[in-house]
């Protein structure tokens, strides 16, 4: 009887076993719930709304780095950058060992996005390819021909997923400066190297002698190189089945011409309306492979008001782009939202139950606070357009917008992110019983009800009350 079981118990624990492992693997391929943590300190005395804190400059525009050792940004896990590109300038193809998460803050441009292991989807002539045609290209029927994946229109507002190992690259086809904030997740699962910011170029790399900070730009120098240059060029050339001389050009050493470079010939692409006809022509010859990844979207606008999550006539707006509107998110375990504050309103305090919150301040001031959980102040500062500070998970932060309003652009560290309110209508306070909060804080019952019910049904956003609004800042 013991024999059995003992048996019994110990199929029951393979079971366990295999059913943890299947799932284990599941969250794996969906990049959920396996955040790397090497390294990773939340030890923070003081949080601090900064701006970049070094450039590379290039020829089709200009790099800017937050310091990725400070303390904020070593808790996250995380870099962050803001890219310029110049009007008609090609920010070179490279990818990166994590996913990464940019804002387009200004602009419009096109972005191609190359995932591993996905065939070409496109064929097109003039419009796909160069306008300018050196002699010895390929031609079918008198015309240049040219195969490549999507290209996607982007414009200001749009969020865009790069996932890992990714190959993409960018061109400035407008007539301003296209500007793009980029949070890149160190953390994730799919970055088995260290907690170091690589990015792995094509082409070019970061020019010689430029200044980062207070000084050389080693570490830039380091991560930033055209990955081609120390392969043999003969073997290089059997690979590609092209001259030595071919690839000795793409060898050649562009650095001084940067990350970025100004496109010496026109650029021409097959628009995103003909990228749909042809969808619908080609979608009965799509395999399950490229209906779920290959053809996944890879962006969505965080300006477009009818898709608000939370609006208020009041108060202002909130929207969030999460993996249930953008599936692709559930892959890199980030998500992303857009919040607008009406002068004087303010976000009822609050602590993310899932990843950090990295913000990034797009207009106007707001004052904010952050409280860790030995109730000591890490933040308490009027922060202003351009800067960036982090809010850890679990720390309870609020803002208040002054005169102007304000307007800020968050990355999350999860794919479904979750808050849990102090105050409004949706709040942790408000769902406790009333003799909860009286022998809590020592209060009366109706000094109580009027901390669970005055902000009726208001929930994250707060409208000013008379007393804010005769604040000036």
């Amino acid at each position: 009887m013991a024999s059995k079981l003992l048996l019994a118990l110990s199929l029951s624990l393979l079971v366990s076993l295999a059913v943890g492992a299947e799932n284990y693997r599941a969250d794996a391929r969906m990049g959920l719930g396996l955040r790397l943590s090497r390294n990773q300190q939340c030890r923070i005395q003081r949080i601090s709304a900064v701006q970049p804190h070094h450039q590379i400059q290039s020829e089709g525009g200009l790099t800017e780095l937050w310091d990725e050792m400070e303390a904020q940004f070593q808790c996250a896990g995380v870099v962050a950058m803001r890219n310029t590109l110049r009007p008609n300038a090609l920010s070179l193809p490279n990818y990166h060992p994590n996913p990464r998460l940019v804002y387009i803050e200004r602009g419009e441009g096109f972005i191609g996005v190359i995932f591993p292991g996905c065939a070409e989807t496109y064929h097109g002539g003039e419009q796909a390819s160069f306008e300018g045609r050196r002699e010895g290209e390929q031609k079918e029927g008198g015309r240049a021909r040219d195969s490549h994946q999507k290209i996607h229109r982007i414009r200001q507002g749009d969020i865009v997923v790069l996932p890992p190992g990714a190959v993409h690259w960018c061109h400035n086809d407008g007539s301003e400066d296209l500007v793009a904030v980029s949070i890149n997740d160190l953390n994730h699962q799919s970055n088995q190297l260290d907690q170091k910011f690589r990015a792995f170029y094509l082409a070019g790399g970061v020019p010689s002698g430029q200044e980062q900070g207070q000084g050389k730009q080693e570490a830039g120098r380091e991560s930033f190189h055209n990955i081609f240059g120390a392969f043999d060029a003969e073997l290089m050339a059997e690979a590609f089945n092209v001259s030595p001389d071919i690839i000795r050009r793409m060898q050649a050493s562009e650095e001084e011409r940067g990350l970025s470079v100004m496109a010496r010939e026109s650029m021409r692409y097959i628009r995103p309306e003909e990228m749909r006809e042809h969808s619908r022509r080609s979608s009965s010859n799509e395999n399950g492979l490229e209906e779920s990844f290959c053809s996944m979207k890879i962006m969505s606008n965080l300006d477009n008001t009818r898709e608000a999550d939370v609006y208020s006539r009041q108060a202002g707006k909130l929207n969030v782009v999460d993996m249930h509107k953008l599936p692709i998110l559930r892959a890199v375990d980030m998500s992303a939202e857009k919040g607008t504050l009406f002068p004087n309103a303010m976000l009822s305090p609050d602590w993310a139950m899932q990843g950090h919150t990295i913000v990034y301040v797009t207009r106007g001031n707001a004052k904010v606070q952050v409280v860790d959980h030995k109730g000591q102040s890490l933040m308490n500062d009027r922060v202003q357009q351009g800067e960036m500070f982090v809010v850890p998970q679990f720390y309870t932060s609020t803002a208040e917008a002054g005169n102007e309003g304000f307007e800020w652009v968050a990355f999350k560290t999860s794919g479904f992110p979750m808050r849990n309110q102090v105050a409004g209508y949706t709040s942790a306070l408000r769902a406790m019983p009333l003799q909860v909060l009286t022998n809590a804080y020592q209060m009366s019952p109706n000094e109580a009800r009027a901390i669970k019910t005055n902000r009726g049904s208001q929930t994250f956003l707060l409208s000013p009350t008379r007393a804010h609004g005769r604040k000036h800042y």
